[in-house]
């Protein structure tokens, strides 16, 4: 059984990683969608939000467990017992990070892979971060993100 890891702060969880998530649930038996606590990154949402969040967001996706993680990657994905880590390519600029990142992860956690797949073209220009700013100056963030996170990001400016 594949056991696919997809981390990130989710900070928020956009349009863009629900295609993501949506398109990698019918290729793999499990998804554990893992909420990164990174307090170096300073989040907007708490971890407990993200996590409620991705919950609404997913719920309709019977094999996506939603997990808040706080340690290292590669013992995280030990722990769940996970054979795959899933990665989201926007453009060529994210390339040589997240190829750096699945080096590092190779080293540590040798028998496991990194996979990556990039969003639906009309995704591909969303990040969380150009979301939050937008949020942030009270801009519509509807086109980029499910109801219930514009909802918790508007309560949050």
């Amino acid at each position: 059984m594949n056991i696919v890891v997809y981390p990130g702060t989710f900070d928020p969880i956009t349009n863009g990683h629900t295609d993501l998530v949506e398109r990698a649930a019918r290729m793999f038996d499990h998804i554990i969608l893992a909420v990164a606590d990174n307090p170096k990154k300073k989040p907007t949402l708490d971890i407990e939000t993200r996590v409620d969040l991705a919950n609404e967001v997913l719920g309709h996706l019977h094999n996506v467990e939603i997990v808040g993680f706080s340690n290292l990657l590669a013992d995280f994905v030990k722990e769940k017992n996970a054979n795959i880590i899933l990665r989201g390519l926007r453009a060529v600029s994210d390339f040589e990070y997240e190829f750096q990142l699945a080096n590092m992860n190779r080293v540590l956690a040798p028998n496991v892979e990194s996979m990556f797949l990039t969003p639906a073209e009309h995704y591909s220009y969303i990040s969380s971060t150009l979301v939050r700013e937008i949020a942030a100056l009270n801009g519509d963030i509807s086109k980029f993100v499910h109801p219930a996170v514009a909802k918790a990001l508007k309560e949050k400016a």
